[in-house]
């Protein structure tokens, strides 16, 4: 998959803000702090194109990136973040829940979890909020790199156990070193010969 155009077209926090074309789009869930940021960086072969923050919570609204005009990456406000007042929290869930009921054109969710740690309350809740959707999911291990060799077969049994993956269902992802790179985008290319 080669990127030609990028265009960060759509920036919404209701259903009419939606861009109003009906390209496939592809969903990115996770906590704040699990490298969104870095994950379409790496995709879209830009450094900065989106936004990393030092300071978690920083997203508050679904930011629709337009990608060779065939497709769009949605990148929704990161879960489980304390400091984000109770009310904010419920208010960015909405907005998901809207554009999860409403949203036909969603083909697919990169659900993006941080590699170096157990899957959390908050990314078990999601993924049970994801499957009773009924859509197709991807979890996506970021900061691959950070872990070392001798502990990776460990880290893939604590999120197979706890997620209660049938198999190996994640990539492993480094937006460091590119890996799962590939992987990824072959899902987003079957995913389009699908749609």
């Amino acid at each position: 998959m080669k990127i030609e155009f990028v265009e960060l077209s759509n920036i919404a926090v209701r259903q009419s803000q939606y861009p109003k074309e009906t390209l496939p789009e592809f969903l990115l869930v996770g906590r704040s702090n699990v490298g969104k940021s870095s994950f379409i960086n790496a995709l879209i072969c830009r450094k900065n194109y989106a936004r990393t923050s030092s300071k978690p919570g920083k997203t508050q609204t679904l930011n629709f990136y337009n990608i060779n005009k065939k497709l769009f990456l949605v990148d929704v406000p990161g879960y489980g973040y304390s400091k984000l007042s109770k009310d904010n929290d419920r208010k960015i869930g909405l907005m998901i829940e809207e554009y999860l009921k409403t949203r036909e054109n969603l083909s697919h969710v990169f659900m993006l979890i941080d590699y170096r740690h157990k899957p959390t309350e908050d990314d078990i809740l999601m993924y049970e909020f994801l499957k009773y959707y009924n859509i197709n999911i991807t979890i996506v291990a970021t900061k691959y790199d950070k872990v070392g060799a001798s502990s990776r077969a460990k880290q893939d049994k604590i999120i197979k156990e706890t997620l209660k993956l049938e198999e190996k269902d994640f990539v492993h992802f480094s937006s460091t070193t590119k890996k799962g790179r590939e992987e990824i985008y072959k899902i987003i290319e079957e995913s389009l010969n699908h749609s």
